[in-house]
């Protein structure tokens, strides 16, 4: 199962990479540039069609595997195949449809993007959109957290999660290689824990997700040749919230279902810091939440004097913080260490509040 895995992020990586350079010449030639204004902090224009090269990372291995799964399931699966592989392929028929109309709506949200990344759609029209596709894989993708309260609570909290992570890796993308490296870590941390609990559909999804974003990385960390744009914050975020939805963290025979459903919440937890952070500074402000400045605690953290890569690095740390405690959190065998646990993500959080604490 290791070397399956290495072999989809090695293949997500490959596309993702290569396709990148594609995307930074057709940049170019179309036009799509960023340029820089007063929220921003390069002094050319950069390219912004990296989200392209991220999607196609993800979507082309998807639809391969799906269609070759479906293929060796009406033919008959190669007797070369390994055992403990061949017992899934049948599920990932049967899933076929979910994660057709989950790659359909992270489609949705990259065109979305890329309009956005041409010609500002405002706030509004960004976050309706968002909340129809939402609402969408929620109510016919099965895609639910929280099924114990029933089904109307479970389908609000599960629009209210996928907009809010899909929104909190938008706003993430504010700083060369940010919100590409803590989707990394974000991944990785969710790969740990689908893994670790036999959910391997999901953990081949996260493979991709790590595989494209990794791929564009070595592109995108500072000083950044490319950007992702909305076309590519948007679709990361919006796969990660679906992905730690699907996810259960829960062994079989477990009983400790509370302490699982809180690890998308530890892994996420940096993300959902700067989104609240910002959104509660605008709104102090008496300015809208939802428009972009410089107060994101990137910002803030090298208005202190740290340098772009310091400050990235910075956050970097802090995600894989709470990520190890999340990843640790389905296993704990009482309240006590999962009071620990979470206590852990708390003070990380404090950290970073203390580093970006201005005097004013």
């Amino acid at each position: 199962m290791i070397w399956a895995a290495l072999g989809i992020i090695f293949v997500s990586f490959w596309i993702s990479f290569w396709a990148t350079p594609v995307a930074k010449r057709l940049s170019h030639r179309l036009g799509f540039l960023d340029t820089p204004d007063k929220h921003k902090t390069h002094g050319r224009p950069i390219p912004m069609l990296g989200g392209s090269a991220i999607f196609a990372g993800i979507l082309l291995p998807s639809i391969l595997g799906l269609a070759i799964c479906c293929i060796w399931n009406a033919k008959g699966i190669p007797g070369w195949l390994p055992e403990k592989f061949a017992i899934h392929i049948p599920g990932v028929v049967l899933r076929a449809p979910q994660a057709l109309g989950i790659l359909a709506a992270a489609g949705v949200l990259h065109v979305l993007g890329l309009i956005d990344d041409r010609k500002n759609l405002g706030p509004w029209v960004k976050l309706i959109v968002q909340i129809l596709v939402a609402v969408g894989v929620v109510v016919f993708c099965n895609v639910r957290i929280m099924t114990f309260i029933g089904t109307p609570g479970s389908i609000i909290i599960s629009v209210a999660w996928i907009v809010a992570i899909t929104n909190a890796f938008n706003f993430l993308d504010n700083m060369d290689g940010l919100a590409a490296g803590v989707a990394v870590i974000c991944a990785a941390a969710l790969l740990g824990a689908a893994a670790s609990v036999g959910q391997f559909f999901v953990a081949g999804w996260v493979c991709l997700i790590l595989g494209a974003t990794l791929g564009f990385l070595p592109h995108n960390f500072p000083p950044a040749r490319i950007f992702m744009g909305d076309a590519g914050s948007l679709v990361i975020g919006f796969l990660l919230a679906v992905v730690s939805s699907l996810t259960t963290y829960v062994r079989p025979g477990q009983t400790h279902i509370l302490y699982g459903a809180l690890v998308p919440l530890l892994v996420m937890a940096v993300p959902l810091y700067d989104t609240i952070s910002v959104m509660l500074i605008r709104i102090r402000q008496k300015r809208h939440p939802m428009v972009g400045d410089r107060n994101h605690f990137s910002h803030r953290l090298t208005q202190r004097g740290m340098t772009t890569r310091g400050t990235v690095l910075t956050i970097y740390l802090c995600t894989a913080s709470t990520a190890i405690a999340a990843t640790l959190l389905p296993n704990v065998n009482g309240p006590a260490a999962a009071i620990l646990l979470f206590v852990q993500t708390i003070f990380t959080l404090g950290i970073i509040a203390i580093l970006e604490a201005t005097d004013k």
